[in-house]
């Protein structure tokens, strides 16, 4: 099993086991060890529920398979966010440097010609 795999519940609750829930989802476990196991997620409302919507799968291959699609896919949103958050980002900014010299000497040359007609 990848190690990537291992890590979906990494944030979730620290008492269920990663590998454990994997081998409960592919039936590996004897009878006692799925019911200590259910006993574990009783305390976890979003573990349970997660190992009630996974349970719906027909395959029993398909929640692992269905896990790994879900981690590709989030790896690609987060690099299409990222591609996006970097194309807002000024790549050269010395057209900024240009529009503040710019302004300052139009201030100047305002300031003079103002200064010029009061006196």
């Amino acid at each position: 099993m990848s190690d990537d795999l291992l890590n979906i519940l990494s944030n979730s609750n620290k008492d269920v086991d990663n590998q454990k829930l994997m081998d409960y989802l592919s039936n590996k476990l004897s009878a006692e060890e799925k019911h200590e196991f259910e006993k574990l997620l009783v305390d976890s409302d979003l573990a349970s529920d997660a190992i009630e919507g996974l349970n719906e799968f027909k395959n029993k291959k398909d929640p692992v398979a269905f896990a790994e699609q879900l981690n590709r896919n989030l790896q690609k949103q987060l690099q299409k966010k990222k591609l996006v958050r970097e194309k807002r980002r000024f790549k050269d900014g010395s057209w900024i440097y240009f529009t503040i010299v710019l302004i300052i000497v139009i201030l100047l040359i305002a300031f003079f010609i103002i200064s010029k007609f009061l006196r």
